[in-house]
């Protein structure tokens, strides 16, 4: 099979597939092109995501799902096109000021202040948060989902299970409330049976909360099961965007994404 985007969707069926969908955006990317130092990963990336909705970006290694989440943070630079979140243009975005503005990031790996205790770790989160009324609040909104936190308050990161320690990465970002949540890989080192339990838990807080989840993963069934939008990236570029639940289908499935 051809590396080509043609030979699934050309950019214009995938332009009129985007225009169909609604119109109320919180998270936009116009032509965008981006990369690490002289190479490029991104090739001219335009998506949309709905409020409140559940989207997954999926494809091989090396397709660029985690590099547009870095370009989404102000991780990277971006060296051409625009993002837009909440209908205001991000000039220059920096981690800081959007985590203020209700974006919040958890990168793969479960990654977690070791040295410091599931206390620590989540007041690190909550450091953004006006005072420290709101951050015992967020708190309490983290051990509202994840009772086992509480338990643990008291002990280092670094001695928690990686089903724990994923956890406290989402409730290190779940602190802040978020408008919009990036998930890179939240599957990745955990045991088969946890993998369904937390994207259980993120389909819940999505639900209850009406936040709004993008997120790139390589168990790619488990995450359709959640999804309400799926987009696919090959060679940087969208290869399919559409309903999650039209890949349920394991021959359309192979033809969009190998």
């Amino acid at each position: 099979m051809s590396d080509s985007v043609t030979d699934i969707f050309s950019p214009e069926e995938v332009k009129r597939q985007i225009m169909a969908l609604p119109d109320k955006w919180i998270l936009r990317f116009d032509g965008l092109i981006a990369g690490y130092g002289k190479k490029q990963v991104l090739n001219g990336v335009s998506l949309e995501v709905a409020s409140g909705e559940i989207v997954a970006l999926i494809g091989h290694n090396g397709a660029g799902k985690s590099t547009l989440l870095k370009a989404v943070f102000g991780l990277i630079p971006i060296w051409h096109g625009q993002i837009f979140y909440d209908g205001a243009a991000l000039a220059s975005p920096k981690p800081r000021e959007l985590l203020r503005s209700g974006i919040a990031y958890v990168p793969q790996g479960n990654r977690v202040f070791t040295d410091l205790t599931v206390q620590e770790n989540l007041e690190m989160g909550g450091t953004t948060l006006p005072t420290k009324k709101a951050i015992s609040e967020g708190m309490e909104r983290v051990f509202a989902l994840f009772p086992a936190l509480k338990e643990r308050l008291k002990q280092r990161a670094g001695t928690l299970s990686g089903g724990e320690k994923q956890m406290l990465a989402l409730g290190n970002a779940l602190i802040l409330a978020p408008k919009l949540l990036l998930l890179d890989e939240p599957s990745l080192g955990l045991a088969p049976p946890m993998v369904s339990q937390a994207f259980g838990r993120i389909q819940q807080i999505s639900r209850d909360s009406g936040m709004t989840v993008v997120i790139v993963e390589q168990k790619v069934r488990e995450v359709l099961k959640i999804a309400n939008r799926v987009y696919v990236l090959r060679t940087g570029q969208i290869s399919f965007t559409g309903a999650a639940d039209a890949l349920n289908d394991e021959a359309k499935l192979r033809e969009v994404y190998l």
